[in-house]
């Protein structure tokens, strides 16, 4: 099982798009908590939804279940709060939703995205790792 991520901040449409059309990916997995944004700018749901299909032939769905909480992005971003803190938070939540239970045919093939350009500071990261060590089987790829 193949899992992709890719961050659409820091980078052109032309570039992020260019880059899922030639991953090999099978659909865009939104795992953000708010995707309608105007700051999201060409990655707004519904125009994200469009390029994703017109652009790379590829299906998009939103998967909220892979989002952190409200409470748990706002500590973090908007308060500045520690890395290690968040993605306890985050680990604890995955956890306690279960998110391994999830149709792993909703995720094989499939590109995680949030907005961060790196996946080092990331959910997205958290989210293929998570099911990387519950399914031991998934190959992760960071576009």
């Amino acid at each position: 099982m193949k899992i992709y991520t890719i961050g659409f901040t820091k980078t052109s449409a032309e570039g992020f798009f260019t880059r899922l059309m030639k991953s090999g990916a099978t659909k865009l997995v939104d795992v953000r908590l708010n995707n309608i944004s105007q700051l999201a700018g060409f990655a707004k749901r519904d125009d994200l939804r469009y390029f994703t299909k017109q652009i790379c032939g590829l299906g998009y769905e939103h998967v909220s279940k892979l989002a952190p909480t409200q409470d748990i992005l706002d500590e973090y971003k908007k308060n500045g709060g520690a890395w290690d803190i968040y993605e306890n938070k985050f680990l604890d939540l995955m956890a306690k939703r279960r998110i391994e239970d999830i149709d792993r045919q909703q995720l094989d093939g499939g590109c995680l995205l949030c907005s961060e350009d790196k996946p080092h500071h990331c959910h997205r990261r958290l989210v293929a790792e998570y099911l990387r060590n519950k399914w031991s089987d998934v190959e992760i790829v960071h576009l």
